[in-house]
């Protein structure tokens, strides 16, 4: 089972739902560790008192707020705890909000929302509402030291939670200026006519990180004792005429690539690892 990150109640009204909440999604990244040049040993960065010249062990650690330069005001765990707002353990719903009104840039980290057993009825009953109705509702919910105005909303298998940015918190964009751009209805068609023919059902397992898999390849590469071979940049050229540009895209999409077919029976082709020349070992050292 999914690690919980929070457990409480969700209320609307006097309805009361026992759940709890699971992260809906982590990120994937390939990292590198930080090696010495000359010797290749993994660097560290232990906690260290200059004070005391020496190093701390992390249950000799407390928490402080810095109100002066080098003065601080400490906090134990256990007076934080006596601070922490009824959200802490309450998710209570204060508003229903048309989903479609929402502006995704508010959101922040997904969350699946499960009830227990008490709550299953309620759950169930506040999901479909939301359903019918078109409808998410806001409410505040503490967890991680900090409280988040949170939407939630149904999803494919039961309720979904997003923590959201507060309005102060998002940075306002430049305004650009298009009351003299005069765009012709041609354009417009061809326009709608191009997002029409690149247009397609939503399939998010189709899509990958090509970066994090050319990482993988060159990891692989390297211990092999080869170079993977440079990717190819696209060559972006400045739009001159924006109407030729629309027919040429549309024609593109509309005409498939001879150079795109593969032969029936034939592999499609792979990058090529060209292997470099051997590196004899110099006694002493370490191979890399």
């Amino acid at each position: 089972m999914a690690t919980t990150v929070w457990k409480g109640h969700l209320t609307f009204g006097l309805i009361s739902i026992p759940i709890r909440m699971f992260a809906a999604a982590r990120g994937e990244r390939i990292s590198f560790n930080q090696l010495h040049k000359e010797c290749h040993s993994r660097l560290r960065q232990p906690l260290f008192c200059p004070t005391c010249n020496r190093n701390v062990e992390r249950s000799e650690i407390v928490k402080g707020y810095e109100y002066e330069k080098d003065q601080y005001v400490l906090f134990s765990e256990e007076e934080l705890d006596k601070i922490e707002p009824p959200s802490a353990h309450v998710m209570e719903i204060l508003e229903f909000v048309k989903l479609s009104d929402m502006d995704p840039l508010y959101f922040d980290s997904s969350y699946y929302i499960s009830p227990e057993d008490a709550g299953l009825k309620a759950y169930h009953l506040l999901m479909k509402a939301m359903e019918e109705s078109g409808y998410g509702a806001i409410a505040k919910l503490t967890m991680h030291q900090r409280e988040h105005i949170v939407i939630v909303r149904p999803g494919t298998h039961g309720l979904t939670l997003h923590t959201m940015f507060y309005s102060n918190e998002i940075r306002a964009a430049e305004v650009l200026s298009t009351d003299k751009i005069e765009l012709r209805e041609q354009e417009k068609t061809l326009a709608r006519q191009l997002i029409q023919s690149l247009a397609v059902d939503w399939e998010p397992q189709k899509f990958r990180d090509q970066y994090m898999e050319n990482v993988r390849s060159m990891i692989d590469a390297k211990l092999k004792g080869r170079e993977v071979t440079e990717i190819a940049q696209p060559h972006m050229a400045p739009v001159i005429d924006l109407m030729e540009a629309l027919k040429k895209s549309l024609a593109e999409k509309q005409t498939p690539a001879a150079a795109s077919a593969t032969p029936v029976g034939k592999k499609p082709p792979v990058r090529a690892l060209e292997p470099v020349p051997a590196v004899r070992k110099k006694s002493g050292k370490k191979a890399s």
